[in-house]
């Protein structure tokens, strides 16, 4: 149980538009898909609980009930040969991530395991979710200006300096850096969850390297594919517009064009790790439905405080890097010497103002998850707004009274790693062992700055297709799921692409849902 008379670190109101509970003539009866479902005491995103006027079958949702008619059309079998399909279908694209430290530390290829029943979101509730994101992201690119400029929120005391200096990802090499337009951030993915409420909450911000658009595009095209019918009956929102947007956002970045005043020879790349990424997937799609060259750091190097592509034609000037690799790897004459994935002299370029990159060095530190608690308050300070779209409540170990209760209480928490990602670094206290419990304790008292504390949230859940033991039919069950819409910022304003990433945790009770945890995707519909 969570104290109530300790107040967390930050919390914040939310107001999100439901669908209401009713039950008509032409809601959606039971079949053998969803003979005995059970919401499980969570909130469903397809189903209302069961009332007595159901006679224990849960009633859609209204925005589902057009979609459900659909999948009840169809048998176990037919679904499960459709998803068998589409499974097959990303494997031989090529649609894979890859998983490091299984089988020895080796590396292996997986597809994103994909659910077929996609998830909806009415028109009224995807407003309150883009105007809070928008309003987020707003504050967060005010916020890396003010601390890589002026500071001033840390002199008014807003932010502890102390937070901020020791944060793994704060580059005092780019402090007094201008770039382009005072815009740090260009593409961000935010993880939102939903709790029992049903209310929005931003679970984290990722404004390094967000990843997963390409799953989101991939998704879509496939659902179009294999299942046409079920968007007769629904006006859903197109995402296939992203790359274009992203490309026009990037080349307005380029500093030639913005010298000339336009400058269609300017030379925008996407820089990758390279091939043993785990998203190289995602780095050559991009790239490919961009129409850019994807580079690795071998391919570029700076002359006289310029960037340049090795081509079979000579050097080409680059104008633009949208970056794939991490701050500490862009420039081994900056930040790590025995980096071999950057670029020697990238930072002396970006200094002068010869390339600019997206998103800009340094926006990590809003990616820590102590960040992350001051938010909220960011959003007041900058914005003089309150929050459209809440934090988890959240306890800083770094807090003398709220280290005591953390560890009092670590059993019935989350504790997660202030810059770890992909579900690694992270205790869920109620199901953890008694030895693991014990060393996440030692872990926050040895460094507690590096350590954050929540409580478990029932996560949403949302039907999906799960086989039979002979793997020949299957019914609807439901999964835990969260949602990592992608956000583009540009010349234009703030552009909020219409749906997302719904992440799926595919065991049955787990609540993680990261891909490589285990987790899957669906497709995520915004309607008219």
């Amino acid at each position: 149980m969570i104290a109530h008379e300790l107040r967390p670190a930050a919390d914040g109101g939310s107001t999100t538009s439901r669908g209401n509970p009713i039950v008509t003539d032409t809601a959606v009866g039971a079949s053998a898909l969803r003979d005995g479902y059970d919401t499980g005491g969570f909130y469903d995103e397809m189903f209302e609980p069961a009332t007595g006027a159901t006679q224990g079958t849960p009633a859609a949702r209204p925005h589902y009930e057009p979609l459900l008619r659909q999948i009840l059309a169809m048998d176990g079998a037919e679904l499960r040969k459709a998803a068998d399909a589409a499974n097959r279908s990303f494997l031989h694209g090529g649609v894979t991530f890859t998983v490091y430290g299984e089988d020895g530390g080796g590396a292996l290829e997986r597809t994103l395991p994909f659910d077929p029943i996609p998830r909806i979101l009415p028109a009224a509730e995807w407003e309150v979710v883009e105007a809070g994101l928008k309003q987020r992201i707003g504050a967060l690119n005010s916020f890396l200006h003010d601390i890589y400029h002026d500071q001033q929120i840390l002199r008014d005391g807003i932010v502890p300096r102390r937070l901020i200096v020791l944060a793994r990802h704060f580059r005092r090499e780019v402090v007094g850096i201008d770039v382009p337009d005072d815009r740090y951030v260009h593409v961000v993915g935010s993880d939102l969850v939903r709790g029992a409420d049903g209310r929005w909450l931003v679970l984290e911000d990722n404004l390094r390297v967000p990843s997963g658009v390409s799953y989101v595009l991939s998704n879509r095209s496939m659902m179009t594919r294999t299942f046409p019918d079920w968007f007769a009956s629904l006006a859903v929102r197109p995402v296939d517009s992203y790359a274009g947007r992203l490309l026009e956002n990037l080349r307005a970045l380029a500093p030639r064009r913005r010298r000339a005043g336009g400058d269609d020879n300017s030379a925008v790349v996407l820089l990758t790790p390279g091939p043993f990424n785990s998203a190289y997937f995602e780095h050559a799609f991009l790239a490919q439905q961009m129409g850019v060259e994807l580079v690795e750091g071998r391919d570029l190097f700076v002359l006289d405080n310029r960037v340049y592509m090795r081509t079979t034609h000579g050097r080409r000037q680059v104008d633009v890097i949208y970056r794939r690799v991490d701050d500490e790897f862009l420039d081994p004459l900056a930040f790590r010497p025995e980096s071999m994935l950057g670029v020697a002299g990238l930072l002396g370029a970006v200094r002068t103002g010869n390339v600019a990159l997206a998103n800009a060095i340094g926006t990590g530190v809003a990616d820590d998850k102590v960040v992350y608690c001051y938010v909220p308050e960011m959003i007041r300070y900058y914005l003089g707004e309150e929050p459209i779209l809440g934090n988890v409540p959240t306890y800083l170990p770094s807090d003398p009274e709220q280290l005591e209760h953390v560890l009092a209480n670590i059993d019935s928490l989350v504790v997660k790693a202030a810059n770890e990602s992909g579900g690694y670094g992270m205790l869920i206290g109620p199901q953890a062992a008694d030895h693991e419990i014990a060393e996440f304790r030692e872990r926050i008292i040895e460094n507690p700055r590096d350590y954050i504390a929540q409580p478990v949230i029932a996560l949403s859940r949302h039907p999906s297709f799960v086989p039979d033991e002979r793997g020949e039919s299957g019914r609807l069950e439901g999964r835990h799921v969260d949602l990592r819409p992608y956000v583009l910022s540009g010349p234009d304003g703030v552009t909020v692409v219409p749906g997302g990433l719904t992440r799926v945790a595919l065991v049955r009770g787990s609540l993680v849902v990261n891909s490589s945890q285990g987790g899957g995707s669906k497709d995520t519909w915004v309607l008219q």
